[in-house]
């Protein structure tokens, strides 16, 4: 049987064999951020001081009428402009013209080839893919200044060139793909991965999405829109929800097919036994979510991986904390993952609890919260949701939020998680990942 029989037939499954991560409150390992989440730390702080913004006309014009207020609260990474551009081959004038999400997904692709295994130096000329999820978020100069940094500007702040300057510096010859479809993008970024590797297109792949922003753009136009959170806080999947709070954050990771991980001897993390993507349609709005395409979703997901409701552990949900979003998901993990019998449906969370919204690395940073906590069989509570939310009878859908450090235990030697991310252009991605039940051994 041939590689790509082994491929069409499902019996050379896609498996995630390392991983990187950065979010809010410092954290730059898998480690660090199961810490985060096993003490229950929320990561939000006041607005940076050093990336020139002018806070205080930000906070004042949120007070006008027709918006909401702007709370100093949100989640930055600390290192964001950390950069080493020597060691990439990159000189400081042009380092500086690059939009940071650039710097930071390089860095990260590099530290997660590291957490695999796998020297990137031997990666050069292979068919390796990288797939990037990124959003435009105000970076720099407008291209019509002129200025010290013209010249740098347009591969600067590209959105392709995330993906491409990843593929340029490793010398990766696969595809270099970066999507944008808003806060599902780096979800979308990992199922073509997992397509890509299936279908030959590719023999390892980076996959994931990043999130640095230029401008606190973001925070005024969800004033506007009343979709902000009325304290600064996320609160996912509760009573008293009231709307998000933005964030940055990053996570890449690094696929194979299972034969070749083997054959490497790759630690595998995750096998991805499902990776499904659709469209809203039209809803009731262009960026209002649809119940039936989450059902259709998390319904095609649940079957193509081959199991049933009660088999999964967690749902790592979308959980924004806005009450349409939360209500929408709600009812569709009720109609579906909710199948199982009272009690024995998934515990449901949310990072953003934690962390807040990561826009278009949202994804990422659902599935590695998957990964550590299917690693140390427990999974974490989800913060700001003592009070569940009443848009569903939890008792009948066997849904559970989960509100303290919670056991996970193994079902036939693996844990089933799954993760989903919606984006506002209508795409919704759910992945489904079974990890093998071992013990944990320090990397």
């Amino acid at each position: 049987m041939t590689a790509r029989d082994l491929t069409a037939s499902g019996d050379d499954p896609v498996v995630i064999v390392g991983m990187a991560v950065e979010a809010p409150g410092g954290i730059d390992t898998p480690e660090n951020y199961w810490a985060l989440l096993s003490e229950q730390r929320e990561a939000l702080g006041p607005f940076p001081t050093d990336r020139g913004w002018s806070l205080r006309e930000l906070f004042a014009g949120s007070r006008r009428e027709g918006f909401k207020q702007i709370h100093d609260l949100g989640g930055f990474l600390s290192a964001a402009a950390e950069f080493d551009p020597e060691f990439f081959g990159i000189s400081p004038r042009e380092a500086v013209a690059m939009d940071p999400q650039q710097r930071v997904a390089l860095r990260l692709a590099w530290r997660a080839l590291e957490n695999s295994g796998i020297n990137p130096d031997d990666l050069a000329g292979h068919d390796a893919g990288c797939y990037v999820g990124a959003s435009a978020l105000e970076y720099g100069p407008a291209l019509t200044e002129f200025s010290h940094h013209s010249g740098h500007l347009i591969t600067g702040t590209s959105l392709g060139v995330i993906s491409g300057r990843i593929a340029y510096t490793l010398d990766l010859a696969g595809p270099a793909v970066t999507v944008d479809t808003s806060c599902s993008s780096a979800l979308s970024a990992v199922h073509l991965a997992v397509q890509a590797l299936r279908s030959g297109d590719c023999d390892l792949a980076l996959a994931g999405g990043v999130c640095v922003m230029g401008s606190p753009g973001y925070f005024v136009e969800f004033s506007k829109q009343h979709a902000l959170s009325d304290d600064g806080h996320c609160r996912p999947y509760s009573a008293h929800a009231s709307g998000t709070v933005w964030a940055e954050g990053a996570g890449i990771f690094v696929l194979q097919r299972r034969s070749r991980a083997v054959r490497e001897g790759r630690d595998i993390l995750a096998d991805v036994r499902a990776s499904c993507l659709n469209s809203d349609g039209r809803s009731v709005g262009l960026t209002a979510p649809s119940e039936r395409a989450q059902i259709r979703l998390f319904s095609r997901a649940i079957a193509q991986a081959g199991v049933s409701p009660e088999d999964v552990g967690m749902v790592e949900g979308h959980g924004t904390g806005t009450r349409l979003g939360d209500r929408t998901e709600l009812h569709a993990l009720a109609a579906t993952y909710g199948a199982a019998r009272p009690g024995r449906g998934p515990l449901l969370g949310s990072v953003k609890s934690n962390i807040g919204h990561t826009q278009a690395a949202a994804g990422a940073l659902g599935l590695a919260k998957v990964l550590v906590a299917a690693e140390r069989a427990t999974i974490p509570p989800t913060l700001h949701a003592d009070e569940p939310s009443r848009e569903i009878d939890w008792d009948s859908t066997g849904l559970r939020v989960a509100h303290k450090l919670t056991p996970w235990p193994a079902h036939n030697g693996e844990r089933v998680g799954a993760v989903s991310a919606f984006g506002m252009s209508g795409t919704n991605t759910h992945i489904v990942v079974s990890v093998p039940d071992r013990p944990r051994e320090a990397k």
